[in-house]
């Protein structure tokens, strides 16, 4: 009797060690499965990084570009820039008088002026633009401080008429909206003429008085 006790005993001893083997080898394998699935999933947090890392470079890439753009379309000479003055630019027995226009530039970099300059007069009767000469133009590179000019050309007053008076020069560089207003330094007034149509001529820039 004492005999089979100590056999069931022993055969359930037996069978809980079998017991606690395989629960072992199960969560070996579980744990091996769970390590492969982490570096698995930090492999693709990897992958995704580097992708979000190589469309970042892509984007700053393109942003460069669109400045290297708009640094290259920032040549031209701006109004703030320009140093604008006028003088009386007459010579003794010209059928015209000419007000010589300067375009200074102070803006502290190199820029470039090309066309016509834009011209009007404020005058007791309103506003008159003047017009292109018609001379062809050539475009112009001022480092800082350098200078260029340009002449503006109108009938002189010898009806003996009061005429019309001029109050101002307005003067829009080229490829600028901005205009600036100075004093007007030539004869005070203008003939007074019947019909349509401009009597004041702006010149190219480079060139003062008729002929340029």
């Amino acid at each position: 009797m004492r005999v089979r006790k100590l056999t069931v005993v022993a055969l359930a001893v037996v069978a809980g060690l079998s017991l606690t083997a395989c629960q072992n080898d199960d969560m070996a394998v579980g744990g091996n499965d769970r390590q492969t699935s982490a570096a698995k999933d930090s492999s693709e947090q990897s992958n995704g990084k580097d992708a979000a890392a190589n469309g970042s470079d892509g984007q700053g890439t393109a942003s460069g570009t669109d400045s290297g753009d708009d640094d290259a379309a920032s040549g031209d000479c701006r109004t703030d820039e320009l140093e604008i003055t006028a003088t009386d630019s007459t010579i003794g027995g010209d059928e015209e008088g000419t007000v010589g226009v300067t375009f200074k530039n102070g803006g502290g970099r190199e820029c470039s002026l090309s066309g016509y300059a834009g011209v009007d007069l404020e005058t007791s009767e309103g506003t008159l633009s003047a017009e292109r000469s018609g001379e062809e133009t050539t475009p112009v590179v001022l480092k800082d401080g350098e200078e260029v000019h340009f002449g503006v050309q109108y009938p002189l007053n010898e009806s003996g008429g009061s005429g019309v008076r001029i109050t101002g020069l307005v003067v829009t560089p080229p490829n600028e909206t901005k205009s600036v207003t100075v004093d007007w330094p030539g004869s005070a007034t203008l003939p007074v003429t019947e019909g349509g149509g401009s009597s004041v001529t702006v010149g190219p820039l480079g060139g003062i008085g008729q002929g340029g």
